[in-house]
Order: C-alpha cells, then structure tokens, then sequence
C-alpha cells in the first residue's frame, strides 16, 4: 500500500524520473483491486457506479504519470505511452514495463534502486550493462 500511497501522494503529476518495477507493478495491483471492488459493488448499488467513475478520474494522472516514469527507467521516451491506443501494439508496452531499469544513470536520472537502498549510485553509463534487453536502442535527447 505505500507504493500506491507513494504515486498518488507524493508523485502525483510528477513525469520526471524514475520508477521502479515494483513502484509501478504494485501501484497497478492497487488501482486494479480498487476497481474491481468498485465494479462489483457498482453491480450491487448503483450509486457506487459515479463513485467507481470519480476515482478512475482521480486516478487517471498518476497512472500516466507512473507509466512515464516507467518508461523513463529502461531509458524509453513518455511519448511510447501512445503505443496503447493501438491494439496488439499495446503489448509492447506490457513488455516495456516488465524489463529491469537500466543499472546507471540514464538521460532521465540516476537508478532509483540504488538511490532507495541509500547506496552509493552509479554515475557511469555502461552500455554493456544494461538492465533490459530490449531490442530497440534507448531514445537519444
């Protein structure tokens, strides 16, 4: 629950950085236990219905904005959360987010596990380090 807390408290519509595998994972197990509790009750009383439509709103912002720096993790651009609205092109984006996070600072910051393991970070890149093996180079900014 404190990563879900993390993401809507303290990085709400923040699309800079980093995040871990596990801050988004844990963060889309919530929002998706959230929602399917609000469905069913929504099924069971309908006035649970603009309930359910008030938090998928609210919670529509840091779910983008978590995506992004998941992306921004394995040194991907933001801008392949596009990638969504085209079917069976969105499970590239499935694959994106399961990759582990470059081990180094990337262009979009330094290694938010060694950072929260209050270890002394990376400041090289090692391109043959990499945390993925995506087959499709890093975006270059």
């Amino acid at each position: 629950m404190e990563w879900f807390l993390k993401v809507v408290r303290d990085n709400y519509a923040n699309f800079n950085g980093r995040a871990r595998r596990k801050e988004y994972w844990m963060f889309t197990l919530i929002y998706f236990i959230i929602s399917s509790v609000l469905a069913i009750l929504g099924l069971m009383f309908s006035s649970f219905n603009y309930i359910s439509y008030i938090v998928s709103l609210a919670l529509l912002i840091p779910s983008l904005a978590v995506s992004v720096r998941r992306l921004h993790d394995i040194n991907k651009t933001g801008w392949l959360m596009l990638l969504c609205i085209i079917p069976f092109v969105n499970l590239y984006l499935i694959y994106l987010f399961v990759l582990e996070g470059d081990k180094f600072s990337n262009d979009y910051g330094e290694d938010p596990k060694a950072i929260e393991h209050d270890s002394t970070p990376f400041t090289q890149n090692n391109p043959f380090e990499r945390g993925n093996n995506d087959p499709i180079p890093p975006h270059n900014s």
